[in-house]
C-alpha cells in the first residue's frame, strides 16, 4: 500500500492529523458526555466538593467571632467563647480536609474511567478508519494522540477539575459572606476583579494555539522517532546517523521550542493575577480599617472580611493557572475529538450481498483510479481476467500499479471507473467483511505480533488446532526450524520478530497464509526475502496447496511466476502485455526484455 508519508522528509501537510479547528465549548460539550457517564461518581464529587469548600468558609467566621470576644482592657478577654469558636475551627477543618481526601479519591476513578472509555473509542474509531488513512498520517502521530493526548485530559480532569469545582463554591460562597459583613467594603472588588477576569480571558485565548502547536510538534517528534528506530539497521548500514541526527535535532528543537513557548506565556499569568490580586488585599485593610476606626465593623469582623477576601482572590488566582492547564487539556482533547470524528470506512451498501461458495473468478474491466481526487491516475483503464483456480502474475516497473491493483481488489480503496467482479458479482456490492475473508495475503512486509508462534500462525483462523498448524508449517518448510527454538511453537516472539532472520519471518507469514481455507490468494513479492533454493520448495509446496483456487501474484523476481496460468505485465497504468511466460517470450516485448535483463544478471 503506498505511504504517501515515508521518512524523515515525508511530513506533508496531511501528517500531522486532524487540522479542523474547534470552538473551546464544543470540545467540553463533548469532553461532558465522557464526564456524563459517570454521573454518579461525578455528582458525587459536587456534593463533597460543595461541604467541604462550605465547611472551610466557616473558618473565617469562627476566627471573627473569636476576635470579638476579646474586650478592651487588659483580662477582658471571654476564653470560653475563644475555645469554643477556635474548637469548631478546627473540628471543620478535619471534616473539610477529609471530605478533599474523599473528592481526590473519586476524581482519581472517575479521570481513570473516562480515559478508559476515550482510549477505547479511540482506538474502536482506528479499527474502522480505511487504509487511506493510515496512508496519509504518520504511526508517531497517531500513537501520541492515543497516549501523550489522552493521558494530558486524565490529568486536567483528576487535578484541574477538582479545583474549578472548589474555585467556584469558594468564590461564590466568599462573597456571600463579605456582603453578609460589609457591602461597602465589596466595592474595593468592582475594579480588581474585572480586571483579573480580562486579563485571564485575553491570555487564554493566546495560549490556547500554543499548546495546540505544543501537541502537534510532539507529534511530529514521535513519527519521526517511530520511523527512525524502525529503520536504524539501515540508517547504520549506510552511514547515515550523523544525517538522521541532524533531522531528529530539528525535530527536537521545535518540539522543545513549542513547549516551551506555551508555558512561558501560560506561566506569566498567575504572577500578573496574583498582583492584581494583592492590591485588593491592601485596599480592602485601609478601607477596612477607616471604618473600624469609624466605628462601622468591629474588629473581629474586619479579620473575617481580610480572610473572605484572600480566600476570594485566591481561587481568582488559582484559576488563572488552571486555565493555562485547561487550555493544555483542551487542546489535547481537540485532537483527540478530531481522530474520533475522522470518517468511518464508507459502510456496506444497503442490501449488500454476502459472498458464499466462492468459485474465484476476478474480472477488471477499464479501471481508472488515482489516490487522490484529481491526482495522477495510477490505473488508466486497467482490465484482467482470471478463472478460477488460475494463478495470475502481474509484472512491471517499480510505480506502474501493481500493489494498487491489490488495494483495490480487498476494496482497501474503490476505483474511481470501471467494474471490479468476484464471480460475476460488482464487489460494491458485496460486503466487505465477505470479500476480505474470501482472500489471505502474503505480503513482501511481513507482519508478526508479540505472542507465541502458536497464535502468530492461527490468529486468523478461530479455533485451529496444533496438529494443522505444524501441517502448514511444514508446508511452507518452517517446522523444523520452530521445533528448534526453544520452546517450540510456544516460544515468545517480541518486536515483530526481531529476533530472527526476515527469511524466516516470511516463512511464517506464507504459513500464516497455508492455514486459511479462503479461495483467493494474494502473494506481493512474498519470496523476495527468500533464497532461492527455499523458494523453489516454496513454490513447489504452494502449488500443490493452491490447488483449485484463484491466485494473484505480484513479483518482480519473473523466475518465480514462469508457471503463472496468466501473466499482465502493467506499464502506466495499463495491460501492455499478457500471456503465459513462453507466449511472451516468444514475443519478444517488454516481458522478454525484464526477462532477459534479469537472467543476464543472474548469469554475471
Amino acid at each position: 500500500m503506498p505511504r504517501q508519508m515515508i521518512g524523515a522528509g515525508g511530513h506533508g501537510p496531511n501528517s500531522t492529523a486532524f487540522e479542523r479547528p474547534r470552538s473551546s465549548a464544543s470540545v467540553l460539550k463533548r469532553l461532558w458526555t465522557y464526564l456524563y457517564r459517570y454521573k454518579w461518581l461525578l455528582f458525587s464529587a459536587m456534593g463533597l466538593s460543595l461541604a467541604s469548600n462550605v465547611l472551610a468558609l466557616y473558618g473565617p467566621k469562627l476566627s471573627g467571632n473569636a476576635i470579638d470576644a476579646i474586650r478592651p482592657g487588659a483580662g477582658a478577654v471571654d476564653f470560653d467563647t475563644v475555645f469554643y469558636y477556635a474548637g469548631l475551627m478546627i473540628v471543620f477543618y478535619i471534616i473539610s480536609s477529609a471530605l478533599s481526601y474523599v473528592l481526590a479519591s473519586i476524581m482519581v476513578h472517575l479521570a481513570r474511567n473516562v480515559v478508559y472509555s476515550l482510549r477505547k473509542d479511540v482506538y474502536e474509531r482506528l479499527m474502522g478508519l480505511p487504509v487511506s488513512f493510515y496512508d496519509s498520517h504518520q504511526a508517531g502521530d497517531i500513537i501520541s494522540v492515543l497516549s501523550y493526548d489522552i493521558d494530558t485530559v486524565s490529568a486536567s480532569l483528576s487535578n484541574d477539575l477538582v479545583q474549578m469545582l472548589g474555585s467556584v463554591i469558594t468564590v461564590a460562597g466568599s462573597f456571600f459572606m463579605m456582603l453578609s459583613i460589609s457591602p461597602r467594603l465589596i466595592l474595593v472588588f468592582l475594579v480588581t476583579i474585572p480586571a483579573s477576569i480580562l486579563f485571564t480571558r485575553y491570555r487564554s485565548k493566546k495560549v490556547r494555539p500554543l499548546y495546540k502547536k505544543r501537541s502537534e510538534e510532539l507529534g511530529r517528534l514521535n513519527g519521526f522517532a517511530e520511523e527512525m528506530t524502525g529503520g536504524l539497521r539501515t540508517i547504520k548500514a549506510y552511514g547515515r546517523k550523523e544525517y538522521f541526527r541532524g533531522l531528529f535535532e530539528g525535530y527536537n528543537i521545535n518540539a522543545c521550542r513549542a513547549n516551551y513557548e506555551a508555558d512561558a506565556f501560560a506561566s506569566s499569568t498567575g504572577p500578573t493575577v496574583n498582583f492584581i490580586n494583592n492590591v485588593s488585599l491592601a485596599l480592602v485593610s485601609f478601607f477596612g480599617a477607616m471604618l473600624y476606626m469609624g466605628g462601622s465593623i468591629s474588629l473581629g469582623n474586619v479579620s473575617s472580611f481580610v480572610l473572605y477576601s484572600r480566600k476570594f482572590s485566591g481561587p481568582i488566582n488559582e484559576f488563572s493557572n488552571i486555565i493555562s492547564e485547561l487550555q493544555s487539556a483542551l487542546a489535547a482533547a481537540e485532537r483527540v475529538f478530531r481522530l474520533l470524528d475522522e470518517p468511518l470506512e464508507a459502510a456496506d451498501k444497503e442490501g449488500a450481498g454476502e459472498l458464499e461458495d466462492v468459485a474465484g473468478e476476478i474480472e477488471l474491466r477499464d479501471v481508472h483510479f488515482g489516490y487522490e481526487a484529481g491526482s495522477h491516475e495510477v490505473l488508466k483503464g486497467f482490465s484482467l481476467d482470471v478463472k478460477p483456480g488460475q494463478v495470475a502474475a502481474i509484472v512491471g516497473p517499480t510505480g506502474a500499479g501493481k500493489t494498487t491493483v491489490i488495494n483495490l481488489l480487498m476494496r482497501f480503496y474503490d476505483p474511481q471507473s470501471g467494474s471490479i467482479r468476484i464471480d460475476g458479482r460488482e464487489i460494491g456490492e458485496l460486503k466487505r467483511q465477505d470479500l476480505r475473508r474470501a482472500w489471505s495475503m502474503v505480503l513482501q512486509d511481513t507482519w508478526l505480533f508479540t505472542g507465541t508462534v502458536y497464535e502468530n500462525l492461527a490468529y486468523g483462523k478461530e479455533g485451529v488446532g496444533l496438529e494443522e498448524v505444524r501441517r502448514a508449517a511444514k508446508a511452507a518448510h518452517i517446522d523444523g526450524f520452530i521445533n528448534s527454538l526453544p520452546n517450540g511453537y510456544d516460544t515468545v516472539l517480541r518486536d515483530g520478530g526481531s529476533g530472527i532472520s526476515k527469511g524466516q519471518r516470511q516463512l511464517l507469514t506464507i504459513a500464516r497464509a497455508m492455514l486459511l481455507d479462503a479461495p483467493m490468494l494474494i502473494l506481493d513479492e512474498a519470496t523476495s526475502n527468500v533464497d532461492t533454493r527455499t523458494e523453489q520448495r516454496i513454490q513447489a509446496a504452494m502449488l500443490k496447496l493452491m490447488e483449485g483456487r484463484t491466485c494473484i501474484v505480484i513479483a518482480h523476481r519473473l523466475s518465480t511466476i514462469r508457471n503463472a496460468d496468466i501473466i499482465a505485465v502493467l506499464r502506466d497504468g495499463r495491460i501492455a502485455e499478457q500471456g503465459t511466460h513462453d507466449e511472451l517470450i516468444r514475443k519478444g516485448g517488454y516481458y522478454c526484455e525484464l526477462y532477459k535483463a534479469q537472467f543476464d544478471t543472474a548469469g554475471a
